[in-house]
């Protein structure tokens, strides 16, 4: 929290130049209230946070193109927010906002694309629609797929969270693939005591109980 007062003091400090020395809308004072509304974020002052984001991006609208990158992750800040809040179909909402400028934006394989396809696959998760969660899982799978080695802790993190989903919806023998696949590369990559070897362990315990 102290690291926090003093990065939102500095924060302030540059957004009273920009608010002096820039117009009321250039894009460069919307990166400062983009900024301080992350500072308020991370201190769970939620409000702040969404008030500085809407200034933010009242700027960016106004300014930019609609499909410009920086609208996109503007949308993703909303979308964060929303699904801390638990406001799931809000978030969703902003997060397909995104994607569609990223989409039109980046190749197909593009490593931006994998992170918009799991933040709504997360969303739909905790909605309980494991089948549309799946759809995005197995896009983002797909892209790690081709973009990264086979032992890579990204890949084996892909496959424990679809094997989970397939859990999740009863299909235990899918899951378990998924959950062994993840496990044996954390276990030649990451030290035998690791977090994600424990928690990928207790998954499979899970579906070996059902």
């Amino acid at each position: 929290m102290d690291e926090c007062s003093n990065t939102l003091e500095c924060e302030e400090k540059s957004r009273k130049i920009c608010e002096k020395a820039l117009p009321p809308n250039h894009p460069d004072l919307a990166i400062s209230y983009s900024n301080i509304g992350q500072v308020f974020y991370k201190m769970s002052n939620y409000s702040k946070a969404f008030e500085f984001y809407e200034k933010s991006h009242q700027i960016l609208e106004d300014a930019l193109h609609p499909n410009h990158p920086h609208l996109a992750s503007s949308y993703g800040k909303f979308s964060g927010f929303y699904k801390t809040m638990g406001d799931y179909s809000k978030a969703l909402e902003f997060y397909e906002k995104s994607l569609k400028i990223k989409e039109k934006a980046l190749p197909l394989n593009h490593p931006r694309l994998a992170v918009s396809y799991n933040n709504i696959a997360a969303v739909y998760s905790g909605m309980d629609d494991y089948l549309k969660a799946l759809e995005f899982h197995e896009k983002l799978h797909e892209i790690y797929g081709k973009a990264l080695p086979p032992n890579h802790l990204d890949f084996a993190l892909s496959c424990a969270s679809i094997g989970q989903l397939y859990s999740n919806m009863g299909n235990d023998s899918k899951a378990l693939a998924l959950l062994e696949q993840a496990l044996v590369i954390q276990q030649k990559t990451l030290p035998p005591s690791h977090p994600d070897i424990e928690e990928t362990l207790r998954r499979i315990n899970n579906v070996n109980k059902m």
